[in-house]
């Protein structure tokens, strides 16, 4: 489903990202007055659409989008998040003097993609091989087995100085495209795991708010949110589709399903982390930002998606992967 979108969604993955986080950089150094490098991280900070909150949009009843947009924005939300986090502590590391210049960190970054592009090609051959041969006696330990493997494919890339990210998210494409056995069994557990991840995420990091750290920031945050939603976002979406084939109502659209949601929070703890000044200032910013972009963009994806006439009849609607059958061949199953 995504082989047709590829070059648009890894393009707004990676130079869009990058177009992003610098346009919202230029607005918090003139804006927002913050210092250069500090405002490019807060740009870089928010780069990244969230997949937890596309995916959640996209299969509800109310926004079932028609033909590519869906695979679109799911593979690109997918696999945005190694541009942001790269150009994060790129960024960081120059502010305290860990990266001696922005050179040395680009070869970096193509090496993260690169062995984590291999690494991930060969563990999705690997959870296959493991699937198709070893039988276990308890049924329940196989989705224990496909979760060892994706924390040894994200090990494995992590040693070899690639990006883990990469290769778990490569890895599962190439598996859950194959001919998997007990598709059902582990497509289930790990939906149910990714959502008591999410839950938990949420609440740890709600812990990390105070309300009252909110006040004094509503008037640049919602300033701040208007320009990511209406200029930064658009911007990046309108030069990453030149030559895609989507119309001007699609591009909107993919525009305005530019949701931050736990992954530009997460980040925002790096500067924490690290030191950087305007920490505090930019974590209160960026958790502003996603409540207004879950409440505004995440409500009215279905309603802009009925208006352009993008919205697909439920009949014709993509099928869940995780409702699929298993293949015949699929191996015994254990008793």
């Amino acid at each position: 489903s995504v082989r047709q979108v590829l070059p648009t969604a890894l393009c707004l993955a990676t130079l869009g990202v990058a177009l992003s986080a610098a346009l919202v950089g230029v607005f918090a150094v003139y804006v927002l007055h913050f210092p250069w490098l500090e405002g490019l991280l807060l740009g870089a900070v928010m780069s990244s659409t969230d997949a937890a909150a596309v995916f959640a949009v996209l299969r509800s009843r109310r926004a079932r989008l028609r033909g590519r947009l869906g695979p679109l924005l799911e593979l690109e939300s997918g696999s945005n998040d190694p541009m942001a986090v790269f150009l994060t502590l790129a960024i960081i590391g120059v502010i305290t003097g860990t990266t001696p210049s922005w050179t040395s960190a680009v070869p970096s970054f193509f090496l993260q993609m690169a062995v984590g592009g291999i690494v991930g090609l060969g563990g999705g051959w690997l959870i296959l091989v493991a699937l198709r041969h070893i039988r276990l006696e308890t049924y329940g330990l196989y989705p224990v087995l496909t979760m060892s493997l994706a924390l040894l494919a994200f090990a494995v890339a992590s040693l070899a100085r690639g990006s883990g990210i990469v290769a778990v998210y490569i890895a599962w494409i190439v598996s859950a495209n194959g001919e998997m056995p007990r598709r059902n069994l582990i497509m289930g557990f790990h939906d149910g795991v990714a959502w008591l991840m999410q839950i938990t995420m949420f609440v740890a990091l709600g812990l990390l708010g105070f309300p009252s750290r909110r006040v004094p920031i509503i008037g640049p945050g919602l300033a701040l949110s208007a320009f990511l939603m209406f200029a930064a976002r658009p911007v990046a979406v309108a030069a990453c589709t030149i030559g895609s084939g989507l119309s001007i109502k699609e591009k909107i659209l993919v525009g305005w399903c530019g949701l931050r949601g736990a992954v530009p929070i997460v980040l925002a703890t790096f500067p924490l982390l690290a030191g950087v000044p305007s920490a505090d200032r930019i974590f209160n910013l960026v958790f502003f930002v996603v409540l207004t972009s879950s409440l505004l963009q995440g409500t009215s994806i279905g309603f802009l998606a009925r208006r352009l006439g993008l919205d697909e009849p439920a009949s014709t609607a993509r099928v869940d992967p995780s409702s699929l059958e298993s293949k015949p061949d699929a191996g015994p199953t254990p008793r």
